[in-house]
């Protein structure tokens, strides 16, 4: 087991561009290889979709916990009450580490398109990033990272789109963007 960094930061990936989660997940396979333990929280994904979430998986190190659901959301239309249970569940999984305090990296993934879909309020965020201890590296993805959370991150990493593929036809593919 690593020794506990003493100083531990919030990095924040977000951006329209692609590979937040990935980068966020190249994080944890680094910390896993030094010896840190590691946790993914999924907001928004079901896990078994995705090829990446299917691959770390494979590694019983990280612990993965995925709080997501078939389909999509759109800005604006009512939430439906099976997701808004299941943004509750992994908030109070992601308290019980943040509170346990035997994580070194914790990364939650896409809570800032919880937030961005009203499934997750600013005080909540607030709460999580109270709980966090010293020397844990809290990691959050997702596109639309909210303004009180950039001023609260310590790293924040923008991935911009410049050229991508779907613009010109080509469907997302397996293994690849997802």
């Amino acid at each position: 087991m690593a020794d506990k960094k003493e100083t531990g930061l919030i990095q924040v990936y977000t951006g329209d561009g692609k590979g937040k989660s990935t980068a966020a997940f190249g994080l944890a396979l680094r910390g896993l290889g030094c010896g840190l333990k590691v946790a993914i929280i999924q907001f928004m994904k079901k896990g078994e979709w995705y090829g990446e979430t299917a691959a770390l998986a494979r590694l019983p190190e990280i612990e993965l916990s995925s709080f997501g659901m078939d389909g999509f959301l759109i800005k604006g239309e009512p939430l439906p009450p099976a997701y808004i249970e299941l943004v509750q569940a992994a908030l109070e999984k992601t308290k019980n580490l943040l509170k346990a305090g035997e994580i070194d990296i914790l990364i939650l993934d896409e809570l800032n398109n919880a937030i961005f879909f009203g499934l997750v309020t600013e005080a909540q965020t607030q709460e999580l990033l109270m709980l966090k201890p010293a020397h844990m590296e809290l990691v959050i993805t997702g596109r639309n990272a909210p303004q009180y959370l950039l001023q609260a991150a310590d790293l924040i990493t923008e991935m911009r789109e410049i050229k991508h593929p779907y613009r010109h036809g080509l469907a997302a593919r397996r293994g690849i963007e997802y």
